[in-house]
């Protein structure tokens, strides 16, 4: 019997990529789309006004929509990359899941780091090599203050390739059925 079950989708043969491709492809796509990312979420999000004083820096008024809504376009951004990104990797290895799985946990935190580091440092400005006489007001660079948002882009990933596998289970299991009848 269990030679009569085809434990692979139907996949052309050149269709089948080997994992490691599939991991650096991930890796490499990860990257790049962070990158990308991180240049969309600072044109995006809002930055907070911060008061810069000899001493001290500080938020010019109580401003938690500003940190609210940075957050919040992080994590969207994050989540819609990540499922993007792993629909594509399924679909280069669509017969082992376990493999895409592994490339797209790996390009999210790529990404994700890629993404952050790329956005909160567009603006950035150096406020210890710079003397400031009285109080001046700037924006503040990017931040994530809420670190959730940073597990945004592998959960999306995670949560499309669990959905791919119970779809897979429940099509063998429904031509193991359709077998046996």
């Amino acid at each position: 019997m269990s030679d009569l079950v085809d434990t692979n989708l139907d996949v052309a043969p050149g269709r089948r990529r080997k994992a490691v491709t599939v991991f650096i492809t991930g890796v490499i796509a990860g990257t790049l789309s962070g990158a990308a990312l991180g240049v969309l979420w600072w044109g995006l999000a809002p930055r907070v006004s911060v008061v810069v004083t000899p001493d001290r820096v500080f938020p010019e008024n109580f401003q938690p929509q500003e940190y609210f809504a940075a957050n919040i376009a992080f994590g969207a951004l994050g989540a819609i990359a990540g499922v993007l990104m792993a629909i594509g990797l399924v679909s280069m290895r669509r017969e082992h899941l376990l493999a895409s799985m592994a490339a797209a946990l790996a390009s999210s935190v790529v990404g994700t780091f890629a993404m952050f580091w790329v956005g909160s440092h567009l603006g950035f400005v150096d406020l210890g090599s710079t003397d400031f006489l009285d109080s001046t007001v700037l924006e503040a660079s990017l931040e994530v203050t809420l670190p959730a948002m940073l597990l945004m882009w592998p959960f999306g990933s995670s949560l499309v390739i669990l959905v791919m596998a119970i779809g897979d289970y429940l099509a063998q299991r429904k031509r193991l059925r359709n077998y046996s009848d």
